[in-house]
């Protein structure tokens, strides 16, 4: 099963993304992740990322889109894989749609996490990280995970917060991008959607981002299986 996952910042997209991991034996495959690998590991394509990222340019498409599908096409990921991160907009879309039909890839599933764009923004400025477990859950803004005054609900633990998480103007910058319909991130999810149509073998499927992680999961797992 070939999953593409879209959902903006603070949706639970990553979570949900290492759930399904962990549940059908699935590589999640982020694209900031093949970037980081292919530096690392000094190979062609990773050079030339390296030079634009370095100026601080986009990597062009020519360059990303062959990085992702060769990560796709290694061992790990003949049984299927998860897309997340990628594409970020809709001329993104169209390449990566024409370069999978190319190299004969499948996709079978589309998911996109709705949420409003508010509640999403709340969620990333809400979060608060526990100092003796970041993966205690703690979030102002979320009732079921609010912490205790200014501890942690798990452990009571002392709380700190991510600068980045507390940008107000870098979180409206990147949903500036997903939310646009038009040309953004949102508009890639849609160029797939409308390629789902009737008698497509491609399925779309949309969650509501608002409920609770294991609410989320559920409406998920019911729709994959």
């Amino acid at each position: 099963m070939n999953i593409l996952f879209f959902g903006p910042n603070g949706s639970g997209k990553g979570t949900q993304g290492a759930i399904l991991k962990d549940k059908y034996n699935t590589p999640h495959i982020e694209s900031g992740a093949i970037f980081r690998e292919n530096i690392g590991k000094g190979t062609e394509l990773g050079a030339q990322a390296k030079a634009y990222i370095d100026k601080g340019d986009l990597v062009p498409d020519e360059i990303t889109i062959p990085m992702i599908l060769d990560r796709l096409q290694q061992d790990d990921c003949k049984n299927g894989w998860l897309l997340d991160g990628f594409p970020r907009n809709k001329n993104q879309a169209i390449k990566l749609d024409e370069a999978l039909k190319e190299a004969g890839m499948a996709l079978d599933i589309v998911v996109e996490i709705l949420l409003d764009r508010e509640i999403a923004k709340n969620r990333i400025m809400g979060r608060r990280l526990c100092v003796n477990d970041n993966n205690h859950p703690n979030n102002i803004y979320i009732d079921v995970i609010k912490p205790d005054g200014d501890k942690c609900r798990v452990c009571g633990g002392e709380l700190k917060t991510r600068d980045d998480d507390q940008d107000e103007e870098a979180i409206n910058k990147r949903h500036n991008i997903y939310y646009d319909t038009t040309e953004g991130t949102l508009a890639s999810a849609y160029y797939f959607r409308d390629l789902a149509g009737e008698g497509a073998s491609m399925k779309y499927i949309t969650l509501d981002g608002a409920p609770s992680v294991t609410d989320v999961t559920a409406e998920l797992v019911s729709k994959l299986d």
